[in-house]
């Protein structure tokens, strides 16, 4: 470069001249240039979009692209005819007035006069109003190009005297391609991964791109790396990420704890690394699917690390860590202590996979009672249709001569208690524990493969309890975790378990609903009759609906409650419900509480 000649940034320099240079925006070149062909010129265009996108280059080539005809050439300066308005500085009423009485002079060389407004929602409601008459009807030679990044804040009386054009942000790879050439024009060495890096900075706009691209040609001397790039623009490095994903999924907090005091003592903001971290977890979903690789914009180097790492790093716990991240970012700038927030992220993200081990091992519906005593009635449920019996301790002789004492001489209590349960009944020393009686169970037969689960009660040491007793519930449990049980024994499960925690209406709420139960249409349909029904339903119903999908294996299982009407033998609980109750039988009650203006106590 001659001492003559002066540096030219390149968003000037490389600024498009005529169509096919424009980037990014095949749809609305194309349309604009086939208007021009065929003679369809509207008066008034409105140019939305981002910043650097190429709106106002579009503008100014349509203004020169109309104007030519066979007896100009492509090299004529139409300049005069074209006329620049800046509305963020001109927004008055006397400004528009102003262009109204300059749009009456007709041109002298060419055809039209195009006037382009840049940044035009700047114009006060007054301007807008002022310039409504001379937008709808122009003098014919007058076109109208309007400009603007916030087509919101256009009035409904502009936009509808204007033909609309949506400008989009330019790909990342459009980006590089148009860095490549111009860095082989300026003779700048480059990698790949750098005009990456510049084009995901730019955020879709080239005219920014551009101007990092300068920045960083004349720190770098024109030679762009990778690792320069990210010094300049203060960019994380993709190795932060994969490495930091690498400790998460291995449960390795410690590991990823250090990670993250490396980068905060580089300078870099904490939000700024969850919310990488967000994307990058995000681009790791994209390539677990062919169908979405063309999401990821990244160079051939790193995609090929993103396809081996979401070959390790399950679909589900990605998705899972994708909604602590949303959480954590949302919290993020309210929080009082952000770097314990961010830590907070992290051993959450870690501890996914211990949440998943455990899922069937954690109890949702927990007694709030200590655990049992040596001496206490154990209730063993059956749990699987497969086990016909559950072998318990055998008795003690004490306690087995006592029994075929009575057995000589049975009582008719003894007979029927012999005839309605399958389960020996065991007697000890201490006093019995007086349980309410249930129903006669169906005795199993040939013809019944169904049986409901029975709770057997007897007092016995946990201590003592047989290794074959154990095992065989283990074995019955993985069958449980991996095929699941019906949905009619989840729910009769359910039920007692609720009743050993003496939940009475809960209780009385699911064993009054348990012939409602559609298995063949995945839904319960759970009747309620009181407004205290539906408080205590509603405060259990999420950790009712996940215990019932986690014993059935039944993830689409679903919970519809709907307002059963009250009917005479139904128990009513509220003031509201008696006074309705009573009301219906004697109306006089509403307008006795209307006169004397009584207050009845919800």
């Amino acid at each position: 470069m001659s001492a003559e000649e002066s540096f030219i940034v390149s968003a000037r320099k490389y600024r498009p001249a005529i169509w096919h240079e424009v980037i990014g925006q095949d749809a609305i070149t194309e349309t604009l240039q086939k208007s021009i062909e065929q003679d369809h010129l509207a008066h008034a265009y409105l140019f939305c979009g981002p910043r650097g996108v190429g709106k106002t280059t579009c503008a100014r080539i349509f203004a020169k692209e109309i104007n030519l005809s066979e007896e100009h050439t492509e090299d004529e300066d139409f300049s005069f005819n074209i006329f620049e308005l800046d509305a963020a500085s001109n927004n008055s009423v006397n400004d528009i007035r102003s262009l109204t009485d300059q749009v009456r002079i007709p041109p002298q060389i060419g055809e039209y006069k195009v006037y382009i407004i840049d940044e035009v929602h700047m114009l006060s409601t007054q301007a807008f109003n002022a310039f409504l008459k001379t937008l709808e009807e122009p003098p014919k030679h007058a076109i109208f190009i309007l400009a603007t990044t916030e087509k919101h804040k256009i009035i409904p009386t502009i936009l509808s005297r204007c033909q609309i054009y949506d400008f989009n942000r330019i790909g990342v790879e459009e980006i590089v391609k148009h860095l490549t050439v111009i860095c082989e024009k300026e003779s700048v060495e480059f990698e790949e991964e750098a005009l990456h890096v510049i084009g995901q900075k730019a955020d879709g706009a080239l005219r920014d791109a551009l101007s990092i691209f300068d920045q960083l040609s004349s720190f770098t001397n024109g030679k762009l790396t990778y690792q320069d790039v990210l010094k300049n623009l203060h960019v994380l490095d993709y190795d932060y990420y994969f490495k930091t994903v690498d400790h998460l999924f291995a449960q390795e907090y410690a590991e990823a704890l250090v990670v993250l005091d490396d980068i905060l003592k580089q300078g870099f903001d904490g939000g700024h690394f969850l919310n990488g971290l967000g994307s990058h977890l995000r681009d790791l979903l994209v390539c677990k699917d062919p169908k979405t690789l063309s999401l990821l914009e990244v160079g051939d180097s790193v995609k090929k690390r993103y396809h081996e790492q979401s070959q390790k790093v399950d679909a589900a716990w990605i998705i899972e860590a994708l909604k602590e991240i949303n959480q954590g970012s949302f919290k993020f700038k309210a929080s009082t202590n952000q770097r314990l927030l961010l830590e907070v992220s992290l051993l959450s993200l870690a501890s996914l996979g211990l949440e998943k081990k455990k899922l069937i091992e954690r109890p949702i519906l927990q007694a709030s009672k200590p655990p049992p005593s040596k001496k206490e009635v154990i209730e063993k449920p059956q749990l699987d249709e497969r086990v016909s019996e559950v072998e318990l301790e055998k008795p003690s002789p004490e306690v087995a001569v006592e029994s075929n004492e009575k057995a000589k001489d049975p009582e008719p209590e003894a007979i029927a208690a012999d005839q309605s349960t399958d389960a020996p009944s065991v007697q000890s020393e201490e006093p019995a524990v007086v349980e309410e009686p249930a129903p006669e169970p169906i005795r199993p037969s040939a013809s019944t493969n169904k049986k409901k689960t029975r709770l057997v009660s007897l007092r016995i040491d946990a201590g003592d309890e047989d290794s074959s007793t154990t095992s065989m519930s283990e074995e019955v449990k993985r069958v449980i975790d991996r095929e699941g049980i019906s949905l009619e024994r989840a729910w009769s499960d359910v039920c007692e378990r609720l009743k050993e925690q003496r939940r009475s209406t809960l209780h009385s709420i699911m064993t009054k609903n348990a012939s409602n139960i559609v298995e063949a249409d995945k839904e319960i349909r759970v009747a309620l009759a009181h407004e205290v029904d539906e408080e205590e339903f509603s405060t259990f119903k999420t950790d009712l609906l996940f215990e019932l999908r986690q014993l059935t294996n039944n993830p689409e299982l679903e919970l519809r409650t709907y307002r059963e009407e009250i009917k005479l033998d139904t128990k009513l609980f509220h003031s509201k419900e008696k006074f309705e109750h009573l009301a219906k039988k004697n109306p006089s009650l509403n307008k006795l509480k209307k006169d004397f203006d009584l207050d009845i106590s919800f």
